[in-house]
């Protein structure tokens, strides 16, 4: 069995993918994998997901130019959650034009 067989695919047949930056370990996005986005992923070495509202194969940056190359995948200790480390060409990773999606903070106070 290959490690792509143990990975714990939810009802939808998805897993969550955390985007980060290989280089310099910026989470740059969250998006969401099926299986065959996943092999899609490991033959041609640029990021594939799965579009939920699309409902449709991905591949990021096929419009914008701002594809993601894949340099090192992970899973989590449970096997439900991916971590792709990316190179991400044109230093855009959300659809906003933000490096990443994770520009918003929330005040707060101990």
């Amino acid at each position: 069995m290959s490690w792509l067989e143990t990975l714990c695919f939810n009802d939808q047949g998805l897993i969550p993918a955390i985007a980060q930056d290989a280089g310099d370990g910026t989470v740059l996005m969250v998006a969401w994998m099926n299986r065959e986005s996943l092999e899609r992923t490991l033959t041609t070495g640029e990021v594939h997901y799965w579009s939920r509202s699309r409902r449709e194969l991905w591949h990021k940056g096929a419009t914008s130019g701002h594809i993601q190359k894949l340099r090192r995948l992970f899973y989590d200790c449970d096997r439900d959650v991916l971590l792709l480390k990316i190179e991400q060409v044109g230093d855009i990773a959300c659809h906003t034009g933000a490096r990443s999606c994770f520009f918003t903070e929330v005040p707060w106070q101990t």
